[in-house]
């Protein structure tokens, strides 16, 4: 679950992207359209795509402190009914740390955010909340405990604190990232497959 926890904290150009002009046999992609119902509260979350990099801090599987320096990619699939979201998490020689998955959702039924979290041989949904300057989410930790994460992202900038939070105690951070955005991306989409491709 700790492994979980630290990979997952770590985590968040509309949809088709069209073959480049240098390449006129490419035949063009049709672009993808979303579901109008959750057109609006996925445009909420415009505010997290693109690539994003800086350091991060916290305590490992062992309870030993580290340092890693942190990239996201976020981009829309599926018309933009859902958002994904790739973290990794390089260490000081460039080889990757840990590798983290994700995929928010609108639940029209809740009328909640679903985060869907795959990192380190485990996978998770939790809620995610917006604030008015970011989010926060919750793991559970026990009967009495969460690991609560809060993110504020502005000025370019994204900020997210992990905290070990049980019933009775003051919390105690577990982790710390604080990244800047760095562009744009077409990830995950690049050029689709053709449809060319199946006939």
């Amino acid at each position: 679950m700790r492994s979980l926890i630290l990979a997952t904290a770590v985590l968040f150009s509309s949809c088709a992207h069209a073959p480049s002009a240098g390449h006129p046999s490419t035949p063009q992609v049709p672009a993808v359209q979303g579901t109008p119902s959750l057109a609006e509260p996925m445009a909420k979350l415009s505010f997290m795509r693109g690539v994003w990099a800086g350091p991060a801090k916290g305590m490992d599987a062992q309870g030993q402190p580290y340092s890693i320096t942190q990239t996201e990619r976020m981009g829309p699939m599926l018309g933009g009914d859902i958002i994904v979201i790739e973290g990794r998490g390089y260490k000081d020689d460039n080889t990757t740390g840990f590798n983290a998955f994700a995929v928010v959702s609108w639940n029209p039924q809740s009328e909640k955010y679903e985060l869907r979290s795959y990192a380190q041989g485990y996978a998770g949904t939790f809620e995610l909340k917006l604030t008015a300057e970011g989010y926060i989410w919750e793991i559970p930790a026990g009967l009495v405990a969460v690991i609560r994460f809060t993110a504020t992202i502005k000025d370019n900038t994204w900020r997210e604190v992990g905290e070990y939070v049980a019933s009775g105690q003051p919390p105690m951070q577990t982790f710390e990232m604080n990244l800047k955005r760095v562009g744009d991306t077409d990830w995950p989409l690049g050029t689709p497959v053709s449809p060319s491709v199946g006939r």
